[in-house]
């Protein structure tokens, strides 16, 4: 799936309990934000844009995360290695 991501554009923190997900940033700036399980506080942060030292990434199963944009016109791919499946209120911080 491609993906167009905005700065600013409300991307919320949530998890994807039946899947991992890779992504590949083809175009612009944007960054990954991992977040811890019981706090919910950001751990790491990892900027990918298309010729960075990070050209791909896998977020694992059950990771708390969001993507923001710093720069207009990022698009990314996103590829799960499952179906695809709706989230649940439970996995998305509000």
């Amino acid at each position: 799936m491609l993906n167009a991501i905005e700065p600013g554009s409300p991307l919320p923190i949530h998890r994807h309990q039946k899947s991992s997900e890779t992504v590949v940033c083809l175009r612009g700036r944007p960054v990954w934000e991992y977040y811890d399980e019981p706090e919910h506080i950001c751990t790491e942060r990892i900027e990918l844009p298309p010729n960075g030292p990070i050209v791909a990434l896998n977020v694992p199963q059950g990771q708390w995360h969001t993507v923001k944009s710093l720069e207009s016109g990022s698009v990314i791919m996103e590829v799960k290695d499952g179906p695809y499946e709706p989230q649940s209120p439970e996995d998305v911080l509000t």
